[in-house]
Formats: C-alpha cells, sequence, structure tokens
C-alpha cells in the first residue's frame, strides 16, 4: 500500500549541516544543506 505523501514528508528525519553537523531549522524537503551559521546569514531586527 502506497503512503500519502503528507505522511512521507511528516517522517523524514530532521536536517543536519553538511558542513558543522548542527540541525537545520527549514522544511526538511528543501534543497539548502548549510545551516544560516555557515552560510554567513545574519539576522537583524
Amino acid at each position: 500500500m502506497l503512503m500519502k505523501i503528507s505522511e512521507f514528508f511528516k517522517n523524514l528525519p530532521r536536517k543536519k549541516c553538511a558542513e558543522c553537523g548542527k540541525e537545520i531549522e527549514e522544511q526538511h524537503e528543501c534543497y539548502g544543506n548549510k545551516c544560516n551559521d555557515c552560510l554567513g546569514i545574519t539576522y537583524h531586527h
């Protein structure tokens, strides 16, 4: 029996940064593989 696509994405493991190994705070199915720290992204409020 085939699984619903929503169940497939919900069950994916958390992504980890390819450079430092830290868990990435983003959707699991996106294509990025580095965390914001390793990309050098800074947030200003």
